[in-house]
């Protein structure tokens, strides 16, 4: 988002993009019924800026990158994202909390952010997994006082905030094409 790389502002925003459009996909589990269709409207903007954005990635992967030379070290964070996410929701299964599992997963993403932004050198980054794990301790006490899946917050919580993301990388990005 806050980048000097043009490659890593593309790739990230298309990246943001397609995870805006899985989370709002995540919440249409358990939706209240006026929130559907806005939540499908934010599902193809993040496609549209998946696609969009991916093209212009792969038209512009000669460019440099901020990962160069840090690709294996990478591939750990998101591995351990991935390992962390995926034991917690074991975890929370086995003890009878599977609602909780997409307010779980969204705050390991959250989290995984903050390194990320290093390796990026990009600290807008940053400051998108901040604002997600302040929306999501938010969302506890409401989540709390429900018995619905915790999708129904999360997932529009992530869903946004990466779309919005997506929206001030793509501003960032186009006039640099």
């Amino acid at each position: 988002m806050l980048t000097e790389f043009l490659r890593d502002q593309c790739f990230t925003t298309a990246w943001f993009g397609l995870m805006a459009f899985v989370w709002f996909g995540w919440s249409q589990e358990d939706p209240p019924r006026a929130w559907r269709v806005r939540l499908g409207v934010g599902s193809g903007l993040g496609v549209a800026f998946a696609a969009g954005f991916g093209v212009l990635t792969a038209l512009n992967w000669s460019q440099p990158t901020a990962l160069q030379g840090k690709y294996v070290w990478f591939g750990v964070l998101v591995a351990a994202e991935v390992v962390l996410a995926g034991l917690g929701c074991l975890l929370l299964a086995r003890r009878g909390q599977s609602r909780w599992m997409a307010w779980w997963v969204a705050v390991v993403v959250a989290v995984h952010f903050l390194p990320l932004a290093l390796f990026l050198s990009d600290f807008g980054v940053a400051a998108v997994g901040v604002a997600q794990l302040a929306a999501l301790g938010w969302a506890v006490p409401r989540l709390r006082a429900v018995t619905t899946t915790s999708s129904r917050l999360a997932g529009p919580i992530m869903g946004v905030s990466l779309l919005i993301s997506a929206v001030i990388g793509a501003a960032l990005a186009l006039p640099n094409l």
